[in-house]
């Protein structure tokens, strides 16, 4: 396991890419949705959300592992595993945005109320996933 020292002003600068990495993740996903129906007009929305959902996870991934864990490429099967456990712990976080999402709006049946709840799941959700990420996934010491 590769030891995960951090120095003094290490996390905060950790913290801001994080952010800044969920961000340009969600804008890439965005755009490439925004393509992909520009390029092929659909009555359904499966194939922009595929591709867009590629983008970002694709995306963040790679910023992850290189810019927030410092992880090194060791083998094809290490790393389809890496991406296998991310992907999991995406879809689980994701969950827990959508749950507060829609349990903010059944009980206070608003925008604000729906967007608050989102807020509130997108932070729990980022906040284990970057803790899932570390522990599970770049096995790093001290996690």
């Amino acid at each position: 396991m590769r030891s995960y020292h951090m120095r003094e002003g290490t996390t905060t600068r950790i913290a801001v890419r994080y952010v800044a990495f969920a961000i340009l993740s969600t804008l890439a996903n965005f755009a490439v949705q925004a393509t992909v129906v520009k390029i092929y007009p659909s009555q359904s929305l499966v194939p922009s959300m595929f591709a867009g959902t590629a983008a970002g996870f694709g995306l963040k991934y790679f910023l992850d592992k290189r810019w927030i864990f410092f992880d090194r490429y060791e083998s094809h099967g290490d790393e389809l595993l890496k991406i296998v456990l991310y992907g999991l712990f995406s879809v689980v976080t994701t969950v827990i945005f959508w749950g507060f999402e829609i349990v903010f709006w059944t009980v206070w049946r608003s925008d604000i109320a729906k967007y608050a709840g989102g807020a509130v799941g997108l932070t729990i959700g980022y906040v284990s996933k970057f803790a899932l990420d570390r522990k599970f996934v770049f096995k790093l010491e001290g996690a």
